[in-house]
């Protein structure tokens, strides 16, 4: 196969489900590969929300002091290429395609899932870069991840939070004891969730995690950001635009690895970092629109503290298009207040999304009269069109539910060139 989409169309073929957690497989593939450390220090993060955030601000820091870095992250918007950055740059489809024929080349008769196949070959690719950091994202829970078959020098946990409850569990201590096995005897551990599950922090003390909490070794109120361990470090931080605690953890990483650059530096790369669809603005066809992938009650609740603090002058719409086996109730719920009317859409190419009938039972849970309700349910592009013209100056529409979702409107909203 000589082009990208063939061999991610194969990569999905390869394995009987999506998804099957565990390391034996994956563990003996990069045994073969030889991929088991990728670079010469390895950062990894595991989390319910933020995860994505905190990779990307430790990336740009790291760019800034001039330290070679490789991040791996998922899922993607647009191009798969998202997913692997060398450099601060996408990896070029021949070079995936390289990676993927050499994790072919050594997995013999080991099937391999998509995300564990894209893994490997992200591994692969490091190394063969001889970058100095990796920054890899946990997929989906922790310890049976893919990513967990490196043994990371810091480890970071963002958030715990109830979501994908198929995989993980139901309540916080079980998750939070899947995210947790990430971590390792006696390395660097951090953490952003400000009241983490008991089961996260026994694991933490029951392997001599060198340990770090936010609210207690560090904190970020406001835009003053304090590390109280040794060796201190107080600093004045613009304001964010990507979660706060992400950034937190980011910065005590990387400080505790003693490759925080200089605090001008560090304000200077934190005001201009960006990611897309995450709380992303952005003008369309004169109006204003944001986007977010958030998908889970707490990635709602951040959510609405942002629309708070970045008010309008007129009305909030609202689109929305989300996944079944989400809490649509919990997903909506903590943004009624802070949306005027909303616009359930479909996904119709996609047999994990919500119906018009869950959308509506989802929004009627969580509180919203039926008034405030535009139906019937439309697909994304034409519920985007008829919220787009329902837009006054001064308003602007909300774009949230999925990855999916947001990808078709970035998709959709793509100027020509």
């Amino acid at each position: 196969m000589h082009d990208l989409q063939s061999w991610l169309a194969r990569l999905e073929q390869l394995h009987p489900t999506e998804i099957e957690l565990g390391l034996a497989r994956v563990s003996a593939v990069a045994h073969a590969l030889d991929v088991q450390v990728p670079a010469r220090r390895v950062i990894t993060v595991a989390g319910t929300n933020g995860k994505g955030s905190c990779v990307r601000s430790m990336e740009a820091l790291l760019l800034a002091g001039n330290h070679s870095v490789g991040a791996y992250s998922s899922p993607h918007l647009l191009r798969f290429n998202e997913r692997v950055r060398i450099g601060g740059e996408e990896v070029s489809d021949a070079a995936l395609i390289e990676a993927f024929e050499a994790v072919e080349q050594a997995r013999g008769e080991t099937s391999l899932t998509y995300f564990e196949f894209t893994t490997l070959a992200a591994f692969w690719l490091f190394k063969r870069a001889d970058v100095e950091f990796a920054l890899l994202e946990v997929g989906l829970g922790g310890r049976l991840d893919a990513v967990n078959l490196v043994d990371a020098d810091i480890t970071i946990i963002t958030s715990v939070a109830v979501d994908h409850e198929a995989w993980l569990g139901s309540d916080r201590e079980v998750i939070g004891r899947e995210k947790a096995g990430i971590l390792r005897a006696g390395k660097t551990f951090v953490c952003a969730d400000p009241q983490p599950p008991a089961s996260v922090v026994d694991i933490a003390s029951k392997l001599g995690c060198d340990s770090y909490y936010v609210g207690h070794e560090f904190s970020l109120q406001g835009n003053h950001y304090r590390f109280d361990a040794k060796p201190e470090l107080v600093l004045g931080l613009p304001a964010l635009q990507l979660p706060p605690p992400s950034v937190a953890a980011a910065i005590t990483a990387l400080a505790l690895a003693g490759e925080l650059p200089g605090a001008d530096q560090v304000c200077e790369v934190l005001e201009n970092l960006r990611m897309p669809g995450r709380c992303q603005a952005l003008q369309w066809q004169g109006q204003n629109l944001v986007l977010d992938v958030g998908h889970n009650p707490a990635a709602a609740e951040y959510l609405a503290s942002w629309l708070a603090r970045n008010p309008v002058t007129g009305r909030t719409l609202a689109l929305v298009a989300a996944m079944a086996d989400k809490d649509l109730a919990g997903l909506i719920a903590p943004l009624k207040e802070a949306v005027d009317h909303w616009y359930p859409a479909l996904l119709p190419d996609n047999p994990r999304a919500a119906g018009e009938d869950q959308l509506l039972a989802g929004l009627a849970a969580g509180g919203v009269p039926v008034q405030q309700v535009n139906t019937p349910c439309m697909a994304v592009s034409s519920q985007l069109q008829r919220a787009a013209a329902a837009l006054a100056a001064g308003d602007r529409l909300l774009v949230f539910g999925s990855f999916f979702t947001v990808a078709e409107v970035l998709q959709l909203t793509q100027e020509p060139t």
